[in-house]
Order: structure tokens, then C-alpha cells, then sequence
């Protein structure tokens, strides 16, 4: 018999023809909502993945200006540092100079000891 363009079954396959559709059916429902539960939990990864992105984006950016400002500090002490050796050898040649000049007044000094008393004793 046919049905619009369709050949019936004999009434026997009809039933299992059914109910094999019917388990098909639910075999493509059961697959489909495992991949709809398999993607939702993969956007939600990749949200939760995204957010902890954007967080440390946001610290590495934080970090990333503190270590500028602490490389203006230490360039900035560089600097200091190398106006203070400029300032510690001018105080060392000063200091020397001092010594010197010192020394050469003692010297200068004893000269003129040893002159009076030479003259003292040797009247002339």
C-alpha cells in the first residue's frame, strides 16, 4: 500500500521502524545536550580564563609602572652618587692641599726655632 509517494510497511516493522526513530531521537536529544552542557562549560572557562587575563594584564601594567618609577629613582641616584664622588675628590685634594700648606708652615716654623736660637747662642 502506499501513502502519498510512500510504501507502508508490514504492520510489524511499522512498531519497530518507531520505535527505532524514536530511540535514534532520543540518542541525538541526549548527544546535543552533552555538547550544549560541554559548551557552556567551555565558555565559562574561557570567561573565567579572559577575566584572570584581564587581572593580570591589569597587575603586569601596575608593575610595569613601578618598575619605571624605580628606574627614574636609581638613575636619579646614579646621578647624586656621581656629583657626590665629584664632591668627595674635591674635598680630598683640599684636604691634601691643607696638609700641605700645613706642613710647610711647621717646617717654616721650625726653620725660624732653629735661626733664633742659632742666633741666641752665637751672638753676634
Amino acid at each position: 500500500m502506499s501513502h502519498g509517494g510512500y510504501t507502508q510497511l508490514p504492520s510489524g516493522s511499522n512498531n519497530r521502524d518507531h520505535d527505532q526513530q524514536q530511540h535514534l531521537v532520543v540518542d541525538t536529544y541526549r548527544v546535543l545536550h552533552n555538547m550544549k552542557n560541554s559548551l557552556d562549560r567551555s565558555n565559562q572557562i574561557a570567561s573565567e580564563t579572559e577575566q584572570i587575563g584581564t587581572e593580570v594584564l591589569s597587575d603586569l601594567g601596575t608593575q610595569r609602572e613601578s618598575l619605571l618609577r624605580t628606574t627614574d629613582r636609581l638613575e636619579n641616584i646614579d646621578h647624586e652618587m656621581s656629583e657626590a664622588q665629584r664632591t668627595i675628590r674635591k674635598l680630598s685634594r683640599s684636604v691634601l692641599h691643607n696638609k700641605i700648606v700645613l706642613i710647610l708652615i711647621i717646617v717654616i716654623e721650625v726653620l725660624i726655632l732653629i735661626g733664633a736660637s742659632i742666633l741666641k747662642f752665637t751672638k753676634f
